[in-house]
């Protein structure tokens, strides 16, 4: 069985993916804080023909890194899925700095941690696929930090994928638009839902991206809903 990682993945958009690529033959590694909606979550995985470990962890804090990178290395990895995001959606004068850390940290230096730790043990033809945004490439009001987070995570994850080249390793970035999960339960106002993309929308990109042969490489996917951004 191929080995994968995917982060964030206690629902949402992680949620779907792993249950898009749990009858491709994965054995998933399933990372989150939640421990019972984690546990739902490899529930689902092996209803659909997977297999699925629960890593509990806190990318805010590199020791959680480092709990998951332990649990990971013992085996060959051929998909790490950067997907674990956290959004402090407010005007920009208010962002206190623990928020702005905890953005940076998990939005940004886990998986540049990740990928530095588990690139050793990833094979040829292996896909690292990261979840961005549309905020990844234009500024709205109040996700000044998010949107900050996101940039900064596509201009490295575009570095890192020239460096990766040589080594067979794919490295694909998926840029949804607002897409319908829990997050929009904590962002103030009223957010039109028929606009929104389904998680599993998403998760068909990333099965797209990563099912292509090894040595074809999907770099890019922006997702929207055909009536418009928000």
């Amino acid at each position: 069985m191929k080995n994968g990682l995917i982060t964030g993945a206690s629902r949402g958009i992680g949620r779907e993916v792993a249950l898009r690529v749990a009858s491709q033959g994965y054995n998933l590694m399933l990372q989150g804080r939640d421990v019972d909606a984690l546990a739902e979550s490899c529930r689902m995985v092996e209803v659909n023909g997977g297999k699925a470990t629960p890593v509990v962890a806190d990318l805010s804090d590199l020791r959680g890194v480092d709990t998951l990178v332990n649990d990971v290395t013992a085996v060959p990895l051929h998909l790490l899925v950067n997907n674990a995001g956290v959004a402090h959606v407010k005007p920009f004068e208010e962002i206190t700095s623990q928020e702005w850390q905890e953005t940076l940290a998990v939005n940004v230096t886990a998986p540049f941690v990740l990928v530095k730790k588990l690139f050793p043990v990833m094979v040829e033809g292996a896909c690292i696929v990261n979840i961005l945004s549309i905020a990844a490439k234009t500024g709205f009001a109040n996700w000044s930090s998010y949107s900050m987070s996101k940039f900064a995570l596509e201009g490295m994850m575009q570095s890192i994928r020239e460096e990766l080249r040589p080594r067979n390793i794919r490295v694909i970035n998926i840029y949804p638009s607002a897409t319908a999960t829990g997050l929009w339960k904590r962002v103030p106002g009223e957010w039109p839902e028929k606009k929104m993309l389904h998680p599993k929308e998403v998760a068909e990109a990333v099965a797209f991206a990563i099912e292509r042969p090894s040595k074809v490489l999907v770099e890019n996917i922006s997702v929207g809903d055909i009536t418009g951004t928000l």
